[in-house]
């Protein structure tokens, strides 16, 4: 499996995110914000954390708009696999590709620690290495994670069972405590915390091993 992960001005988690998915067997080609296309083949397209563009205008709002980001909605729309990660989740919801929006931390402060989140669904590429309702610990480091959406948008991610996880104690203010989601398809998911973060018992965790090798092992038997 082939994924490719891209970087913009201001990314600073995409050498993170590269290592996590070779750790688990992919291929992996770096792509740079001004391609218009993804390398042939790629199953799947990593969008990394960071401050893409300095985080001017609104948090991923430029980064949406780069040459590179028709190629990324292409290959969703086609049915391929996207994951976006903190700054990632942000770019992600601004091209279109999830619902709702990452508005300004309730707490109007930077947070940067460990936190412990609820997996509440496996029924995805992504999750299902864990078990439902188990938590798990990965870092968050955001200003702008306050996940937000109307109570009908809600609902509809409540109905299609499309809230990845959730955290255990809000730090954010994130509506209904939601820390990732998924596109309708389930292909696409946004999360505020950091998986790559928590793929090495040397940084102090690997509970983010999991994503990638379920993702490794779900893409292979779609």
């Amino acid at each position: 499996m082939k994924a490719a992960v891209i970087t913009f001005p201001g990314s600073n988690c995409d050498r993170d995110l590269a290592m996590a998915f070779e750790q688990a067997g992919f291929q992996v080609a770096r792509v740079w914000h001004k391609d218009s296309d993804l390398p042939p083949g790629v199953d799947v397209v990593g969008v990394p954390g960071g401050f893409s563009f300095g985080d001017y205008l609104r948090c991923g709002a430029i980064a949406a708009q780069s040459p590179i980001g028709a190629a990324v909605k292409a290959h969703a729309t086609k049915g391929g696999y996207v994951i976006g990660i903190c700054n990632g989740f942000q770019v992600l919801t601004e091209m279109g590709l999830l619902p709702g929006a990452l508005m300004r931390n309730a707490g109007l402060r930077f947070v940067c620690k460990s936190v412990a989140l609820r997996v509440e669904t496996t029924n995805s590429a992504y999750t299902s290495g864990y078990g439902r309702g188990q938590e798990i610990m990965l870092p968050i480091a955001h200003h702008d994670g306050n996940y937000t959406i109307d109570d009908e948008g809600l609902a509809q991610l409540d109905g299609e069972d499309r809230v990845a996880y959730r955290y255990a104690q809000n730090p954010n203010g994130s509506k209904a405590d939601i820390a990732g989601v998924l596109s309708a398809n389930r292909r696409v998911l946004g999360m505020m915390p950091h998986p790559e973060r928590a793929a090495d018992a040397r940084h102090g965790g690997t509970d983010g091993t999991h994503l990638f090798k379920a993702l490794m092992g779900g893409m292979a038997l779609a």
